[in-house]
Protein backbone atom coordinates (compact mmCIF):
# COMPACT_ATOMS: atom_id res chain seq x y z
CA UNK A 1 0.00 0.00 0.00
CA UNK A 2 0.83 3.84 -0.59
CA UNK A 3 1.95 5.59 1.85
CA UNK A 4 -1.00 8.24 0.44
CA UNK A 5 -3.76 5.61 0.73
CA UNK A 6 -2.32 5.31 4.39
CA UNK A 7 -2.34 9.06 4.77
CA UNK A 8 -5.88 9.22 2.96
CA UNK A 9 -7.60 6.07 5.45
CA UNK A 10 -5.76 7.29 8.30
CA UNK A 11 -7.54 10.86 7.43
CA UNK A 12 -10.85 9.64 7.06
CA UNK A 13 -10.55 7.56 10.44
CA UNK A 14 -10.14 10.52 12.24
CA UNK A 15 -12.24 12.66 10.45
CA UNK A 16 -15.31 9.79 11.79
CA UNK A 17 -13.45 9.95 15.30
CA UNK A 18 -14.80 14.20 15.24
CA UNK A 19 -18.10 13.17 15.03
CA UNK A 20 -18.06 10.30 17.32
CA UNK A 21 -16.23 13.09 19.61
CA UNK A 22 -19.64 15.26 18.65
CA UNK A 23 -21.66 12.73 19.63
CA UNK A 24 -20.20 11.97 23.11
CA UNK A 25 -19.43 15.59 24.02
CA UNK A 26 -23.54 16.16 23.68
CA UNK A 27 -24.25 12.77 25.75
CA UNK A 28 -21.88 13.04 28.38
CA UNK A 29 -22.72 17.02 28.52
CA UNK A 30 -18.85 17.29 28.71
CA UNK A 31 -18.65 21.30 27.31
CA UNK A 32 -14.99 20.13 27.21
CA UNK A 33 -15.02 17.30 24.80
CA UNK A 34 -17.89 18.66 22.87
CA UNK A 35 -15.72 22.13 22.52
CA UNK A 36 -12.30 19.96 21.36
CA UNK A 37 -14.21 19.23 17.90
CA UNK A 38 -15.22 22.55 16.53
CA UNK A 39 -12.93 25.36 15.32
CA UNK A 40 -13.09 28.56 16.37
CA UNK A 41 -15.28 30.05 14.29
CA UNK A 42 -17.94 27.24 13.60
CA UNK A 43 -21.67 27.40 12.53
CA UNK A 44 -24.09 24.72 13.12
CA UNK A 45 -27.16 25.05 10.86
CA UNK A 46 -29.91 22.87 12.33
CA UNK A 47 -32.52 24.80 10.62
CA UNK A 48 -33.65 21.91 7.89
CA UNK A 49 -34.22 19.61 10.86
CA UNK A 50 -36.01 22.07 12.75
CA UNK A 51 -38.12 23.45 10.10
CA UNK A 52 -39.34 19.45 8.67
CA UNK A 53 -40.18 19.12 13.04
CA UNK A 54 -42.14 21.82 12.77
CA UNK A 55 -39.58 24.32 15.47
CA UNK A 56 -37.23 27.34 14.21
CA UNK A 57 -33.72 27.00 15.73
CA UNK A 58 -31.09 29.50 15.03
CA UNK A 59 -28.19 29.25 13.27
CA UNK A 60 -25.35 29.53 16.21
CA UNK A 61 -21.75 30.90 15.27
CA UNK A 62 -18.77 30.63 17.01
CA UNK A 63 -17.46 27.21 18.80
CA UNK A 64 -18.43 29.15 22.49
CA UNK A 65 -22.20 29.78 21.22
CA UNK A 66 -22.26 26.75 19.90
CA UNK A 67 -20.86 24.62 23.28
CA UNK A 68 -22.97 26.54 25.39
CA UNK A 69 -26.22 27.06 23.60
CA UNK A 70 -26.42 23.08 22.47
CA UNK A 71 -25.99 21.56 26.54
CA UNK A 72 -28.06 24.13 27.66
CA UNK A 73 -30.46 23.33 25.43
CA UNK A 74 -30.29 19.63 26.00
CA UNK A 75 -29.47 19.86 29.86
CA UNK A 76 -33.43 18.42 30.75
CA UNK A 77 -32.64 15.81 28.81
CA UNK A 78 -30.54 12.10 28.12
CA UNK A 79 -29.50 12.06 24.92
CA UNK A 80 -27.74 9.43 22.99
CA UNK A 81 -26.27 9.89 19.36
CA UNK A 82 -25.77 7.05 17.26
CA UNK A 83 -23.49 7.84 14.19
CA UNK A 84 -23.59 5.44 11.00
CA UNK A 85 -23.11 5.07 7.51
CA UNK A 86 -20.03 7.91 7.50
CA UNK A 87 -18.66 8.94 4.44
CA UNK A 88 -15.91 10.94 4.09
CA UNK A 89 -13.42 12.74 1.22
CA UNK A 90 -10.33 14.41 1.76
CA UNK A 91 -9.16 16.99 -0.29
CA UNK A 92 -5.96 18.44 1.47
CA UNK A 93 -6.55 20.34 4.40
CA UNK A 94 -10.24 19.95 4.07
CA UNK A 95 -12.95 17.17 4.92
CA UNK A 96 -16.50 16.69 3.48
CA UNK A 97 -18.03 14.07 5.83
CA UNK A 98 -21.67 12.61 5.33
CA UNK A 99 -23.53 10.66 8.51
CA UNK A 100 -26.65 9.49 9.11
CA UNK A 101 -27.23 10.27 13.46
CA UNK A 102 -30.02 8.76 15.34
CA UNK A 103 -30.42 11.07 17.88
CA UNK A 104 -33.18 10.14 21.42
CA UNK A 105 -34.00 12.24 23.76
CA UNK A 106 -35.40 11.28 26.88
CA UNK A 107 -37.05 13.42 29.05
CA UNK A 108 -34.65 13.24 32.85
CA UNK A 109 -37.65 14.14 35.04
CA UNK A 110 -40.27 11.55 33.56
CA UNK A 111 -38.41 8.51 31.23
CA UNK A 112 -41.49 7.68 29.47
CA UNK A 113 -41.58 10.59 27.04
CA UNK A 114 -38.98 10.66 24.65
CA UNK A 115 -38.43 12.34 21.13
CA UNK A 116 -36.18 10.28 18.54
CA UNK A 117 -35.15 11.91 15.44
CA UNK A 118 -32.80 10.81 12.58
CA UNK A 119 -30.97 13.08 10.92
CA UNK A 120 -28.28 13.43 8.08
CA UNK A 121 -25.43 15.77 8.94
CA UNK A 122 -23.54 17.01 6.50
CA UNK A 123 -19.92 18.42 8.06
CA UNK A 124 -17.45 20.38 6.67
CA UNK A 125 -14.09 20.26 7.94
CA UNK A 126 -10.13 21.35 8.00
CA UNK A 127 -7.50 19.56 9.42
CA UNK A 128 -5.31 21.61 12.05
CA UNK A 129 -2.40 20.22 12.86
CA UNK A 130 -2.91 16.71 13.52
CA UNK A 131 -6.26 16.86 14.29
CA UNK A 132 -9.54 17.62 12.31
CA UNK A 133 -11.80 20.01 14.03
CA UNK A 134 -15.65 21.15 12.35
CA UNK A 135 -16.01 24.61 10.31
CA UNK A 136 -19.77 23.86 9.16
CA UNK A 137 -22.17 20.84 10.23
CA UNK A 138 -25.73 21.16 8.92
CA UNK A 139 -28.20 18.89 10.02
CA UNK A 140 -31.50 17.92 8.53
CA UNK A 141 -33.88 15.39 9.23
CA UNK A 142 -35.02 12.05 7.44
CA UNK A 143 -37.57 11.03 9.92
CA UNK A 144 -39.14 11.69 13.84
CA UNK A 145 -41.32 10.16 16.32
CA UNK A 146 -42.18 10.26 19.90
CA UNK A 147 -43.41 13.62 21.97
CA UNK A 148 -41.83 17.34 20.87
CA UNK A 149 -42.70 18.51 23.33
CA UNK A 150 -40.28 16.33 25.68
CA UNK A 151 -37.09 17.86 23.26
CA UNK A 152 -38.17 21.20 24.62
CA UNK A 153 -38.89 19.79 28.53
CA UNK A 154 -42.45 20.95 28.57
Amino acid sequence: MSSTYLQETADKLSVVETLYRFAAGIDLQDSVLFASVFTENAVSDFRPAGTKAGFEYPVLEGRDTIVATLLEALSHVDTTHSVSNPRASINGDKAQLDALVEAQHVLKIDPSRHYLMKNRYDVEMVKQGDIWLIERVTVDNIWRTGELSALFGS
